[in-house]
């Protein structure tokens, strides 16, 4: 929360005013009520404190006026495939940086996100023998919630950095302002790396009688690529036999659906690519196909979950170890009270420490209301640690733990586990330790290139993929 009621506002890009933020203990409206800036009514957590509340108009504003990044046919189809995976006729494969940058807006990045997903999926299709549903954390994860308003190094202290569209990394007064325009940028690298994205996942690139495409050039020797390509090869024979008796058209297989997805954090960014669809059915977010709401913003009376019940895109709700029975059941019935399958998934991010005192009784009390969600497993969040230099990593042995405990505890309990939710990268990085290929503490100087939070690499991402597969296959 800022403190200064100056620079306290939202913006209402209907009408051209900023409006006051009243105190935390406003009435819910009925949904009849609701708006795109009804989340104005409460009280926003993690959103960036700026100088001149005109120049956050004046850009929230032109953002309102841009066309929209995504389309409503768009986000319905994916909530229809969520459903599947609901139900256990599909799978979730989310996945990506925990932060972008401005800079990895290139080609070769966003291909090799792309390249490592497709590997991914491809190893869970294998194994699970049902479609999977690819996700990317990408085209707009540009903003991070932070433990503190500010950063103090040496005596200075400064605010803290919360993502390229807010403010820049380096520990300057210059660099660390949070700068409206900056969201601006947000949206145009957003819209560029939507546009090649769909250019790849709809064209040759993603045709699955080529998989060499996607291939990454410094893991070819990899023991993960070569169990990868064992698969492969026994996919492209069973291909060539179906091609040449004619029982799969070229077209069926050459090309992917993929979505986009971030953590909806900064409200007046969200609420201006909120629109209506073209039909008039309702709201859409259409800076995304699949906005969450993360950890630190899930209070029941604050503005993250005003805003989201009253949108219609399928959604995504972070639940930590401080999540209680009785909160998580009134989050589900105010952000999805029409039941709708697809509309709402639990990404749970409990560690691998908790997630057996933690997930059991969120599971029974899900289940005592009977509201249809889509349980994904968060691996990542629950697991950080701090090297004794100060660098944050993970364990793999223990993001491989919480991805076993959950599938068994699921199983155990007669539920499903549908997703997985994973922040991960294309690039040759070294930010989490262990693994195949046996990442000590001491390598992480190596190539630790996250602004925030590790990610797994190319062979620690296939081994989760082979994991998954591999614990389907004992299952049937």
């Amino acid at each position: 929360m800022d403190k200064d009621p100056a620079i306290r506002f939202a913006v209402d890009v209907h009408h051209g005013s900023s409006i006051p933020i009243p105190p935390a203990n406003s009435q819910k409206s009925p949904m009849s009520d609701w708006k795109p800036c009804s989340w104005n009514s409460k009280s926003a957590s993690q959103q960036p404190c700026y100088n001149s509340k005109a120049e956050l108009q004046a850009v929230v504003s032109e953002l309102s006026e841009r066309p929209p990044l995504v389309t409503s046919w768009e986000v319905e189809r994916l909530r229809n495939q969520l459903a599947l995976a609901a139900n256990g006729k599909a799978f979730l494969l989310q996945g990506g940086d925990c932060s972008e940058s401005f800079q990895a807006c290139r080609a070769d990045p966003i291909a090799k996100k792309l390249k490592v997903l497709l590997q991914m999926s491809l190893v869970l299709v294998y194994g699970m023998n049902k479609p999977v549903i690819r996700v990317g954390r990408i085209a707009g994860q540009y903003a991070k919630p932070r433990s503190s308003d500010t950063e103090t190094r040496d005596g200075i202290t400064l605010p803290s950095y919360r993502g390229d569209c807010v403010n820049r990394i380096p520990f300057t007064e210059e660099d660390r302002k949070n700068r409206p325009e900056l969201l601006l940028e947000a949206y145009s690298r957003s819209a560029q790396t939507l546009n090649y994205l769909r250019a790849l996942a709809e064209g040759g690139f993603a045709d699955i009688h080529h998989p060499e495409n996607w291939e990454l050039e410094f893991v070819t020797q990899s023991k993960k690529s070569q169990q990868y390509h064992k698969i492969v090869n026994g996919i492209s024979d069973s291909l060539r036999f179906l091609d040449t008796i004619g029982g799969v058209a070229n077209g069926d297989l050459s090309r992917v659906d993929f979505y986009t997805s971030h953590e909806a954090l900064l409200l007046p960014y969200e609420q201006s690519l909120t629109r209506q669809s073209i039909g008039g059915t309702g709201w859409y977010n259409l800076g995304t196909h699949y906005p969450w709401i993360g950890d630190r913003t899930r209070a029941i009376d604050g503005a993250h979950v005003e805003y989201f019940r009253g949108i219609k895109n399928p959604i995504g709700l972070k639940v930590g170890p401080t999540a209680s029975p009785e909160e998580l059941t009134d989050l589900i019935r105010t952000l999805n009270p029409d039941r709708k399958a697809g509309r709402l998934t639990l990404i749970c991010r409990f560690g691998a420490q908790k997630i057996q005192s933690c997930l059991p009784p969120l599971i029974a009390a899900v289940e005592r209301i009977g509201h249809p969600v889509l349980w994904s497993i968060d691996p990542m969040h629950g697991n950080t640690i701090t090297t004794d230099h100060g660098i944050k990593t993970r364990r793999f042995d223990d993001i491989l733990s919480e991805v076993r405990d959950s599938f068994l505890i699921h199983e155990e309990h007669g539920t499903i586990a549908g997703g997985i939710h994973l922040e991960l990268t294309g690039n040759d990085v070294t930010e989490c330790i262990g693994g195949t290929g046996g990442l000590q503490s001491t390598d992480l100087a190596r190539a630790y290139e996250s602004t925030v939070d590790p990610r797994l690499n190319y062979e620690q991402a296939m081994e989760i993929a082979f994991l998954i597969a591999g614990q389907a296959r004992q299952a049937s």
